[in-house]
């Protein structure tokens, strides 16, 4: 059985796919992680580029913009479908970062915006990622780290002790997985603030984030239980928060 092949793939491929016809009014986060991911990479020569992770196509029409050849690839049939109907690639392709279905050294630049999060194993995301490279290329991505959700999390634990937000590595441990490379990462926190809990909880669910990486699915939360959370959950001036731990990273090929 393939990765995503899995159960647990075909789960997040699933919920994915339920946010892509909305998934742009939600997604925020992600384009400013992307264009940070972008401002760090900075010029790079090569024109083939595989957008690993693509969903609606954001950030393969903003390389093609720049003149990128993309391969437009993600885990969810939905996302690949809006991706085309906006015409943001040259190739699309349906697959699991884990388990690429390209050739070795068949692009220039591998970019992977907020989607390794989900990989079973990062060190062999990575390395596919690695893989599917030139010599002289990158691979650049954005992830996630533990810490990601901590307000949500909390809450939760603290309103009837359980866990409804996914487990996220640690720095240490993405770290570990880049060492066999030539790397650099960045860190870089963002909190969110939110005007209720009800709109915190629609973000996540209008980008498809909410399945659990252990693979049971959140269950579903009545008005009751969400006025409950609301009452146990941190406030500030701003709004109520919601903080992400980004990590961003780049590998050079050598």
């Amino acid at each position: 059985m393939t990765p995503a092949e899995s159960p647990h793939k075909r789960a997040i491929a699933r919920a994915f796919g339920r946010a892509a016809t909305h998934y742009d009014r939600f997604a925020e986060l992600q384009r400013d992680s992307g264009e940070r991911l972008m401002s760090l990479l900075g010029d790079h020569a090569g024109r083939e580029l595989l957008d690993a992770g693509c969903g609606t196509g954001y950030f393969s029409r903003r390389w093609q913009a720049q003149g990128k050849r993309v391969t437009a690839l993600d885990l969810s049939s939905q996302m690949l479908a809006a991706a085309r109907q906006r015409a943001s690639a040259t190739h699309y392709v349906l697959g699991d970062i884990e388990h690429l279905p390209l050739p070795t050294a068949s692009v220039d630049l591998s970019f992977s915006n907020l989607a390794i999060q989900w990989c079973d194993d990062l060190s062999r995301g990575l390395g596919e990622l690695y893989r599917v490279t030139r010599p002289g290329g990158a691979v650049a991505f954005c992830t996630l780290a533990q810490g990601t959700l901590a307000e949500l999390e909390n809450a939760w634990r603290r309103l009837d002790g359980s866990r409804r937000v996914n487990r996220f590595l640690t720095a240490p441990e993405i770290e570990a997985a880049c060492r066999p490379y030539r790397y650099r990462l960045v860190s870089a926190p963002l909190t969110c603030y939110f005007p209720d809990v009800l709109s915190l909880m629609r973000s996540l669910k209008g980008v498809g984030a909410t399945w659990l990486h252990e693979g049971r699915p959140s269950r579903a939360i009545t008005r009751e239980r969400l006025r409950a959370l609301a009452e146990d959950y941190p406030h500030a001036p701003q709004g109520y928060p919601l903080t992400y731990q980004r990590i961003l990273g780049v590998i050079e090929h050598d």
